[in-house]
């Protein structure tokens, strides 16, 4: 009678998977966010230089951009811009993640919990034009005109992304372990390193992996940001857009897409990890 009892309560609560219109509303969802790639992933291999008339199965508008030298520079400084962006970001956000969770409650937390996710919930072109301005004054004041511009704008954007899925590995972390390393008289650090950090990790790879993906699919900022001749590979695919929309953008295209996917697919999984 108790397990009947604890069984009709589970059915009383609110769950969305049981609503008999969220099937339907979750595949019209995937519809809306996954049709419009369809038509971009088919013409990419369209033998035709027109974009909406197929002619023939083709590899060679793949083929063209593995051997544009401009597209193979972009892609490299994109990958690398991202690397670094990735790692900073990460480490940044992981410093973050144990100052916010692996402390007492303190006044003022949920102000710093808000300031880190700030990227995140004030408009991406407001940041762009805010980081436009300060290293403006910068570039002013130094002359110094590399990539450290882009490098720093990317970290900064993507902190949030890293500490988002760190922080919830923390929360469902159990101090249990912690705390019995801290009884056998071992060092903060030590704890960290022996205890923490492995029990941490697939959260730190799945924030980095998730920072990688949102600093390599970048345009607004970059684009803000970036200096003369210093283009990535969205500001690059942008360029090309404005001037003439080629089967060979569309082959650029799907790859980022499907490695998007692919990576997004694996932080899921990573951050999924018991």
């Amino acid at each position: 009678m108790h397990i009947n009892f604890l069984k009709k309560r589970n059915r009383d609560r609110f769950n969305v998977e049981y609503v008999p219109s969220f099937p339907v509303l979750a595949l019209i969802c995937i519809l809306c966010l996954y049709a419009p790639m369809v038509p971009l992933l088919f013409y990419s291999f369209n033998d035709s230089t027109l974009l909406t008339v197929w002619h023939g199965f083709s590899w060679q508008w793949y083929e063209a951009a593995w051997n544009n030298e401009r597209v193979q520079e972009v892609t490299l400084r994109s990958l690398g811009l991202a690397l670094q962006a990735s790692v900073y970001s990460t480490i940044l956000a992981t410093m973050a993640a144990l100052a916010t969770t692996r402390v007492p409650k303190y006044r003022g937390q949920g102000l710093i919990y808000a300031v880190i996710n700030q990227p995140i919930m004030v408009p991406e072109i407001v940041t762009a034009v805010a980081l436009l301005i300060f290293f403006a004054s910068i570039k002013a004041a130094t002359g110094y005109q590399g990539t450290a511009y882009l490098v720093l704008a990317h970290t900064a954007f993507c902190i949030p992304f890293s500490y988002l899925p760190i922080r919830a590995r923390l929360e469902n972390m159990n101090l249990s372990l912690e705390n019995a390393a801290a009884d056998l008289y071992a060092s903060p650090w030590r704890t960290f390193k022996r205890v923490t950090f492995p029990l941490l990790f697939p959260g730190i790879l799945a924030g980095a992996m998730l920072a990688f993906v949102i600093s390599l699919d970048d345009v607004v900022i970059t684009e803000f940001v970036k200096t003369p001749g210093k283009d990535t590979l969205p500001t690059y695919m942008l360029g090309e857009l404005r001037r003439e929309v080629t089967p060979e953008i569309n082959a650029i295209s799907s790859v980022l897409f499907v490695v998007s996917i692919l990576l997004v697919g694996m932080t899921f999984l990573i951050s999924s990890k018991k």
